[in-house]
């Protein structure tokens, strides 16, 4: 079985989406979670790396 390797997080003020790949790139899931389950959805992935999206306006 492939393991998560790499999480891309889609940052929002209440959903964010949270999208797996594994160690080759390929896709793994695609999920839509909301602020109360980001962190349980975190505790329970494998040890990996975590992308953010970044923008123009992520600083506001």
């Amino acid at each position: 079985m492939t393991e998560v390797t790499t999480i891309g997080l889609d940052i929002a003020k209440h959903v964010f989406h949270a999208y797996g790949a594994d160690g080759a790139g390929r896709a793994m899931f695609s999920r839509r979670l909301t602020r109360g389950k980001l962190l349980a959805f975190f505790a329970a992935q494998p040890r990996g790396l975590v992308a953010l999206e970044a923008c123009g306006g992520g600083h506001y």
